[in-house]
């Protein structure tokens, strides 16, 4: 299994509107890094290429999920985040105990978002109920690529 670092990093920079104008925007982007100063130079590295002129990284957060379900369709423009319960039995007392996760989950509608929660979750052998779905603010998320990949 991999053990994987988020954090949550807030970009603001400058986008170019519909009527041609430079804007600044803020956005929340998902990385996968070991610590905020990688996290920091993944994040510049990955949304550089998206403006023309500043770009500047007002806030990082540690953020934990246990699981990270992305979706190829093209209507997958959102994340919502999955707050999970996993059912256990405790051997001693012999009652059930609920350990929670939260789980990331793209898609394009709340309901989607559940369905591609569940199709993710298939094969998994712990009992679990879903206790909350909510949409985040996250534009996208960037996992750790080796630079080999990167250039294959």
């Amino acid at each position: 299994m991999e053990i994987n670092s988020w954090f949550e990093c807030k970009v603001k920079m400058d986008v170019m509107q519909d009527d041609g104008i430079t804007k600044p925007q803020s956005f929340i982007y998902l990385v996968d890094a070991l610590n905020f100063t990688e996290a920091e130079s993944r994040i510049i590295e990955e949304v550089k290429p998206y403006t023309s002129g500043n770009l500047d990284v007002t806030d990082i957060k540690r953020v934990k999920y246990a699981e990270i379900f992305p979706c190829d369709s093209e209507v997958a423009d959102r994340w919502y985040k999955v707050r999970c319960l996993f059912i256990t039995l405790d051997e001693k007392t012999q009652t059930e105990k609920e350990i929670a996760n939260n789980m990331l989950v793209q898609a394009g509608t709340f309901h989607d978002a559940v369905e591609n929660f569940v199709k993710g979750m298939k094969g998994s052998l712990m009992d679990y109920r879903i206790a909350s779905v909510a949409e985040t603010k996250i534009m996208d998320v960037f996992r750790y690529v080796a630079r080999e990949k990167k250039e294959e």
